[in-house]
């Protein structure tokens, strides 16, 4: 049974499949051959049931973050400025204190955190701080902003730092992808640049006034059709001009397959104004959709999506015990799975590694095994809105 609530069915569904695809892009990160050291998107040595394994899960970072931005309007909705710029202040701080401690190290297992790994809470964390002080804004100048920082990072594209510097590990935080290394031990990566998002998320902010109660349905789905294809037409005529849009242009392979390969392979780190746009695209046409939608599936879904950091945190957890206790049971050195600076760039992980097929079977395993549990929670989290502390899990 799914508690009756206030939040808004489509939004949480939309949620809870992307927050289910993700774990195969996990699953495949801990089980897949080679996963530590190869590509997926590499075309020189992917394969199409490869690639869309790979492809299928870029649908879930921007459509949590911007997300993220909607639950923040919705959850304002009666509440005072000062009131939601706590609580996303707070939130933002909690989530990159999450990230450090508790994401890392169920990641990697290493309690030295000679890995340290900025990923996707970092940079929720992160932008919901800096929404906190853009709800003070004018909506036109939020609107401004967050479109300048999608359609405009790209052009920074040809700024490349090299060095160690405070003012290079600045931009590596805010544009681009990093590996540094300090103390010949200690690895930290910067695998989330920051300033896409932080407009994803300030544009998923103003998205949330489609979903006021008293907004006109009809409307609103004008607007989601507008903005679905709106994002996939952007997508398909600034790819096929090749000019503007992503940090690689595609090009012609030996084969037609690959090919069009190319043309699907946009950037994610920092995610390019084409990727923004063929994920989110889809995502606006999926809410309407499934506006009115309701059965056992869309049910399925819901409980993910009612609980989306509970859930984050708990499959990282389970997937990675599962990879363990696989190198126990079918031969190699367990140990390895201890993801330390040392082990994280050892060659013997190169030749680890599974059949997409088995990829496949232990992502359905563990969304199955993580369904009851969820629910569970969501139901406790439905029945307890007193304590304000849930807001934060």
């Amino acid at each position: 049974m799914i508690p009756k609530t206030n939040r808004i069915e489509s939004i949480d569904v939309l949620r809870g499949v992307v927050m289910v695809i993700m774990a195969l892009d996990h699953v495949r990160d801990y089980f897949h051959y080679g996963a530590f050291f190869v590509d997926p998107t590499n075309l020189e040595t992917t394969t199409p049931a490869l690639f869309f394994t790979r492809f299928i899960t870029h649908y879930c970072a921007p459509v949590f973050v911007f997300l993220a931005g909607t639950s923040a309007f919705l959850y304002g909705r009666n509440k005072t400025k000062p009131e939601l710029f706590k609580f996303l202040f707070s939130r933002g701080i909690w989530l990159i204190f999450l990230e450090i401690v508790v994401n890392n190290l169920i990641w990697t297992f290493d309690f030295s955190f000679s890995l340290q790994i900025f990923q996707v809470i970092w940079a929720i964390g992160f932008s919901m701080i800096c929404l906190s002080f853009l709800i003070y804004l004018p909506k036109k100048i939020i609107l401004i902003i967050g479109i300048i920082l999608i359609a405009g990072h790209n052009l920074l594209d040809g700024f490349v730092m090299q060095g160690q510097s405070f003012q290079d590990i600045v931009w590596y935080a805010l544009h681009q992808e990093q590996i540094l290394t300090f103390c010949s031990n200690k690895l930290i990566l910067l695998h989330y640049p920051l300033i896409p998002w932080i407009g994803l998320m300030a544009l998923g902010y103003l998205f949330g006034t489609f979903y006021q109660k008293d907004f006109d349905v009809m409307v609103r789905g004008k607007w989601l059709l507008i903005m679905g294809f709106g994002a996939l037409i952007t997508f398909f005529v600034l790819r096929g001009l090749n000019v503007y849009g992503d940090l690689v242009p595609w090009t012609i392979q030996d084969t037609a397959t690959k090919t069009v390969l190319s043309l699907f392979n946009v950037t994610k780190y920092p995610p390019s104004l084409l990727y923004l746009c063929i994920t989110m695209g889809p995502a606006f046409l999926f809410l309407f959709i499934f506006e009115n939608t309701k059965n056992k599936l869309t049910d399925f879904f819901l409980v993910f999506g009612r609980v989306p950091l509970f859930y984050y945190f708990l499959h990282v957890f389970v997937i990675h015990v599962l990879a363990i206790v696989g190198m126990m049971i079918f031969g190699g050195n367990w140990h390895y799975m201890i993801l330390t600076a040392e082990n994280f760039s050892n060659a013997s992980l190169a030749t680890y590694g599974y059949s997409l097929f088995v990829v496949y079977l232990v992502w359905i395993g563990v969304v199955l095994l993580l369904y009851p549990i969820c629910k569970k929670y969501m139901i406790y989290k439905a029945n307890n809105k007193d304590k304000w502390w849930l807001s934060y899990l």
